[in-house]
């Protein structure tokens, strides 16, 4: 990345903590902006800062202006080249791939097979099945893959039937707490474990060994916990009704064919297998439109505008992010493994978890148990805010318009995702 003046390294983290709190407050925008007339300027103005997705894009087009003013435009084109938005273009495209009634109903078998294996009565064995089976699926086809979906399906089959709002929040709280941590059974999908695995060697037996089996055990407990907590209300769902197999009219769709699943199949692995070629997997994903539209009459609506939205929120997270380091590496590299531990896990809430770990990969003296307490601890913070990690945006995406006009609360957010936090920090723990 391009190296930046002091003063604007400042002003950059000053538009940081500005979007950091902004994002705690989209839902009293989205209350403001109800009080003026539908359509006028304030209703719309006010609207616009209540969408959790262009916060950090909104401040980060502030800290572009000030750049370009202060430093003249070509040193602000010089500073968007340094950066790598092949993450924020990766989650848009496997958002898409991933929304579409194929994957959606290959995923939806896979989970009903499982679920049918459990000898508990139908709902509670689908929400326990898609909150465990999903986010670990997650260290296969990648993290925001299993966001997106592991998100629709919760989705189509709990937040549609009208769940009450306390299960919508642990529901939304566990799986975010559940996908940073489910990715970390290898070392290619959590964005996290990415930024270090190659440089610090940590193949899949490192993985498995100090990291796999804590975050199964994180997972299975977690969901446990909040599926026992809310079985009477789950009882009561029909979790074998798919609204995701009729048309918006209510008439009965296709029947998807098999070619055409593995079809789409065939893409989504491709896509995986070069999520870090830009060019590569965009080329993939233009193809994939092709077979798209040739088999339009078993799809539902291609998600388009919600991935552009995500990958907006987190182009905004990559030109506010990077200049944070003046700051967070002299604070990660001055503590011990349980301070660091901590103090990362608590970081992650405010910062990506990817950027804690990234920082961590440029220090050569740090320990062996610092580098696990650094990327430990950004996996279990991973959960508290749509910001802490990548897949996140992509989840509050689709489940926000469930929550109602005012959409999900960042602090009801937090809140129902500290105990499974406080679940997987404990297993997590650096006891060595």
């Amino acid at each position: 990345m391009l190296e930046l003046t002091q003063t604007t390294q400042y002003v950059a983290t000053a538009c940081f903590s500005l979007a950091i709190l902004h994002t705690f407050l989209v839902k009293r925008f989205q209350t403001l902006a109800a009080r003026y007339p539908q359509g006028s300027v304030g209703e719309n103005f006010f609207h616009l800062l209540g969408e959790v997705e262009i916060v950090f894009g909104f401040w980060a087009g502030i800290f572009l202006a000030f750049l370009a003013g202060t430093e003249g435009k070509n040193q602000m084109r010089e500073y968007m080249l340094s950066l790598n938005f092949t993450e924020p273009g990766f989650v848009f495209v496997i958002l898409a791939v991933c929304s579409t009634r194929p994957i959606l109903h290959a995923a939806s078998a896979l989970m009903d097979t499982l679920a049918r294996l459990l000898p508990l009565p139908k709902p509670i064995a689908a929400y326990w099945v898609t909150l465990v089976a999903g986010p670990l699926l997650g260290s296969f086809i990648t993290e925001p893959a299993a966001m997106t979906v592991t998100a629709l399906i919760l989705l189509d089959r709990f937040y549609s039937r009208g769940i009450s709002s306390r299960l919508m929040y642990a529901t939304l709280g566990l799986l975010f707490v559940n996908i940073s941590i489910g990715g970390t059974l290898t070392p290619f999908a959590a964005p996290p474990v990415l930024m270090v695995a190659a440089k610090w060697n940590w193949d899949l037996s490192y993985m498995l060994a100090n990291f796999g089996w804590k975050a199964v055990l994180a997972v299975v407990i977690s969901t446990t916990f909040v599926t026992f907590r809310f079985r009477k209300e789950l009882v009561r769902l029909d979790a074998e009704a798919r609204p995701e197999a009729r048309a918006p009219g209510g008439a009965k769709k296709l029947r998807v064919p098999f070619w055409v699943t593995l079809a789409h199949l065939g893409f989504l692995a491709l896509i995986v297998v070069f999520a870090h070629d830009l060019v590569i997997f965009a080329g993939l994903f233009f193809f994939f439109l092709g077979l798209y539209t040739v088999t339009q009459e078993y799809q539902t609506e291609l998600k388009l505008r919600e991935g552009m939205l995500v990958m907006f929120f987190l182009g905004g997270l990559v030109m506010l992010g990077g200049p944070q380091r003046w700051w967070l590496e002299p604070l990660l590299t001055q503590l011990s493994t349980v301070p660091l531990y901590l103090g990362a896990a608590a970081l992650t809430a405010f910062t990506d978890n990817a950027a804690l770990t990234y920082l961590g990969a440029q220090v050569p003296t740090l320990a062996m148990e610092a580098r696990y307490a650094l990327v430990a601890g950004a996996v279990v913070g991973g959960g508290m805010t749509v910001i802490a990690n990548a897949p996140n945006p992509a989840g509050f995406g689709i489940l926000n318009r469930s929550f109602g006009e005012t959409g999900i609360s960042p602090g009801g957010l937090a809140l129902s995702a500290l105990s499974p936090t406080l679940i997987a920090l404990a297993i997590f723990w650096p006891w060595g």
